[in-house]
């Protein structure tokens, strides 16, 4: 049994998310377990979850994503972050976002998890960013 939709494609926040992620090389969209999830062969982020714990509260306009390492323990220490259910144990975390989200921010988070599962061809097409080291 196919599990329910669990976004508004009509969202303006999930638009927010998809164009900032689509944009990103190869990057494509696919639908998994009810919510957008979004692809450059691995899974990137995903649109929408829950907090890790006893009880899960839906949070569908959550960002879920992997952190760049440099990164994660400040990340985790910031209480605009969270540790979401399932994927949490693999060293992602969640970010609540609306309208005012601070959308910079968000790419600067979108790209950073995109360059860790990328392969190298996608990544090459990518400007090179502060935290990598100068290409050949």
């Amino acid at each position: 049994m196919p599990h329910p939709i669990m976004f508004d494609d009509a969202d303006p926040v999930l638009a927010r998310v998809r164009e900032i992620a689509l944009s990103l090389p190869e990057a494509t969209e696919q639908v998994a377990h009810g919510r957008p999830t979004f692809r450059c062969g691995k899974m990137f982020a995903m649109y929408g979850g829950s907090r890790k714990g006893a009880t899960k509260t839906p949070l569908p306009t959550a960002l879920l994503f992997i952190p760049d390492p440099g990164e994660q323990q400040a990340l985790a220490q910031d209480e605009r972050f969270f540790v979401p259910s399932y994927v949490g144990a693999y060293g992602w975390l969640g970010l609540e976002l609306s309208a005012e989200s601070d959308w910079t921010e968000v790419a600067e988070l979108l790209d950073a998890s995109f360059r860790q599962i990328a392969p190298k061809r996608a990544v090459a097409q990518l400007p090179i960013s502060s935290g990598d080291a100068p290409r050949p």
